[in-house]
């Protein structure tokens, strides 16, 4: 076995608390700081140490260079369609973040490129929005990483700034009244107003184009949990108004509806639709809706794999729902739209679910609900939410995807049935010929759990490298989607899997619930039994079997490796949360205790302290060997979590390691340019390879020999 790095010093002082009775060690704390001398030395020291590690992973570079070629597509967003103009993003082949266009006629024009603005790919276009008369457009923008957007106005025709700057954003909606005069937006209090809560405290605000922001009008919030988090949205005739307020992530929401007409636009009168019912609902008024006065709902409300409602805008609440689409008990709702148009016989709805992690479409009649047909699609994949003319129309555009075909926007015509791209991806390298399937097997309780397993030869002939995948938190769906980074691996000769777990949203909110707050550590029975089945069935091996997860995903591998690090060789762990005994005090975490769970709750807290990575590090254990990637700009997970974990991993492991921490500058811990994300992606990847033994390109061949056999 290789000789162990030698690592940076790090005192571990005897820093401890005592909460509900319990002393709690943390003696990394001092780490938490990243402006401590001692943290800055300690952390340039990691740095040292990561950059020699690549040097000796011999597939690095083939690695990269595959991953390149199979991102180098030219990728769209769905339509916007204002009026004659169209908005639409586009990402080339060459570029490291999409670009926004404009088109009309023949005539496109681009309005705003992240690649222009900064060369140097640190600038994210995050949001925008054009009036409902596709003259004005609010674009947000923001740099390093960090999400903090700066919202601005410009008119579409000469790209001349009429409004903005305004800070205190981040990815707020925008919902422009008729007009173009003014819209709603979300926007956070001046930090002065909350010290050490600066990023929370989130208002719907009213804003006239021109004006100064320190005059907008706070019209929703004024009252309400600091952490929750608001969606606004209007109808195109300015008439509805309505807001959706989580408390977090995956959180049930509160519903509300304001008719326009009734009060000023600075005072709207908001009606409750839903409210502390515990479920989570979407309120759509779709344009064709007979009578006029209906409004739609998408919710979990009573049915935990989701249904259609109806009611009037006039009588919203629960009390007064129909019924239109009931529950399926095997797929889960995912998005409706309504098409409505003279050429049609009847209006129409066009819904969307995932079976078993795996989407559908089917068309309903919308007075009735009944359904008429299901809209073929090119594969086992995922499709977006859907898009529409505001004033509805005959055709829906969407996105769809999956494991080895690359995003592609499709346009459905309801008049003749038929399905077909908008815009075609233009790949530059051949897709390679690797294989996706679904399986299942029982966790420790008995619940059957799915998994994608991508490999060449579609077969487990033998155990090869494998990557185990995951995330299991928020409600969220691992659905599937074009990743390189699997089809470079999978091309090699490894396997690549992802796992469907219970605290996702996969098999609906039953499936969320079963898997949050005290119930977690049922998301880390899934994953393990993943692991032992890849094993068992001869995909893999403990020597070969590496886990991937990022984010919440962070977690659940850092909660793997120290509850039976005997089962993998190495993980790779991205923007983590590890010190859940201290979450709620950086980042974004308050809004995290609906699905945690906080630590003022005695039960919640020895729960959180039962599976927290950072306090279940065993002195003398062996450890597999540890990545840790975070980015500097990231403003929703602190890296404080990677840091403090890797020094405690640094100075326990017995094993050969290495432990090593990859801090990025300048990305955060959602969008990046195109190239920082194939960068990051194949120092994993060449780290996992170095580590599992990926032998190359000739165990893919081996790979689809067997497999031909068997068939």
């Amino acid at each position: 076995m290789p000789k162990q790095p030698h690592y940076p010093r790090a005192e571990r002082a005897d820093t401890a608390e005592v909460i509900h009775g319990r002393p709690v060690a943390d003696p990394y704390r001092w780490l938490e700081n990243d402006a401590d001398p001692d943290s800055i030395a300690w952390s340039d020291a990691q740095d040292r140490l990561f950059s020699a590690a690549p040097a000796g992973w011999d597939r690095r570079e083939e690695l990269w260079r595959r991953i390149d070629e199979l991102a180098r597509f030219t990728a769209f967003s769905l339509p916007v369609h204002r009026g004659e103009r169209v908005f639409f993003t586009r990402r080339g082949p060459d570029d490291d973040h999409p670009a926004l266009f404009v088109a009309q006629g023949d005539r496109e024009l681009r309005l705003f490129d992240p690649g222009a603005a900064d060369p140097a790919g640190r600038v994210t276009l995050d949001s925008w929005e054009p009036s409902w008369e596709g003259d004005l457009l609010a674009l947000q923008q923001s740099a390093d990483g960090t999400e903090e957007s700066s919202l601005r106005v410009i008119e579409v025709e000469t790209g001349r700034l009429v409004d903005g700057p305004i800070d205190r954003i981040r990815h707020s909606p925008v919902a422009w009244l008729p007009g173009g005069h003014a819209f709603y937006y979300v926007r956070r209090l001046p930090p002065e107003e909350n010290p050490g809560e600066e990023q929370y405290h989130r208002r719907v605000y009213f804003h006239r184009v021109g004006t100064d922001p320190r005059r907008d009008v706070i019209v929703f919030g004024e009252g309400r949990d600091a952490t929750q988090l608001y969606n606004v949205s209007i109808t195109p005739d300015g008439r509805r108004l309505s807001v959706r307020a989580v408390a977090g992530p995956g959180a049930a929401a509160d519903l509300y509806l304001a008719d326009l007409t009734a009060d000023p636009p600075h005072r709207p009168h908001f009606v409750p639709v839903q409210e502390d019912n515990g479920a989570r609902s979407t309120l759509h008024i779709l344009p064709g809706a007979e009578p006029p006065e209906t409004i739609h709902l998408t919710t979990n409300l009573g049915a935990p794999r989701g249904r259609i409602v109806t009611a009037s805008a006039a009588e919203p609440s629960p009390a007064h729902w129909s019924e239109l689409i009931p529950e399926d008990p095997q797929a889960v709702l995912a998005g409706v739209v309504m098409l409505a148009d003279p050429v049609l016989e009847r209006p129409l709805l066009l819904v969307s679910s995932t079976r078993h992690a795996v989407s559908e479409v089917a068309v309903h009649d919308a007075r009735d609900g009944a359904r008429l047909a299901k809209l073929p699609l090119p594969g086992s994949g995922t499709v977006s939410e859907f898009r529409t003319r505001p004033t509805g129309g005959h055709e829906a555009w969407f996105r769809y995807t999956d494991h080895t075909t690359a995003p592609v926007v499709l346009r459905f015509d309801a008049a003749t049935g038929r399905t077909e791209p908008w815009r075609e991806p233009e790949a530059a390298a051949a897709p390679p010929d690797v294989r996706s399937l679904q399986v299942d097997f029982e966790s420790a309780d008995g619940t059957r759990i799915r998994m994608f397993i991508i490999s060449s030869g579609g077969v487990p002939d033998r155990p090869r490298p494998t990557i185990l995948t995951g995330y299991g938190g928020f409600g969220a769906s691992r659905l599937p989607h074009y990743a390189p980074d699997a089809l470079a691996w999978a091309e090699l000769g490894g396997v690549y899997a992802v796992a469907c777990l219970r605290g996702g949203g996969e098999e609906g909110e039953q499936w969320h619930h079963a898997g949050r707050g005290a119930a977690k550590k049922r998301v880390f029975e899934d994953f393990e039994a993943a692991a032992d089945w890849l094993v068992a069935n001869g995909w893999s091996a403990p020597d070969r079997l590496g886990i991937l997860g990022g984010s919440n995903g962070g977690l659940l591998v850092g909660a793997a490796l120290t509850r039976h690090p005997e089962k993998y060789a190495a993980v790779v762990c991205v923007a983590p949360l590890l010190d859940m005994v201290r979450y709620e005090l950086s980042g974004l975490g308050p809004s995290w205790r609906e699905e945690y769970g906080g630590v003022a709750d005695p039960e919640a807290f020895e729960n959180l302290l039962s599976y927290s990575p950072y306090h279940n590090v065993r002195v003398g254990e062996r450890y597999p060997a540890v990545l840790f990637v975070v980015g500097d700009g990231d403003t929703r997970v602190d890296p404080l979590h990677a840091r403090k974990m890797c020094a405690a991993l640094q100075f326990a492991s017995a094993g050969p390691g290495p432990i090593l921490l990859h801090a990025v500058q300048g990305v955060g811990h959602g969008a990046k340019a195109s190239s920082s994300t194939i960068a990051l992606t194949a120092d994993s990847l060449a780290f996992f390879a170095d580590r599992l033994g990926l032998a190359g390109a000739d165990d893919g061949a081996e790979g689809r020999r067997v497999n031909e056999a068997v068939e």
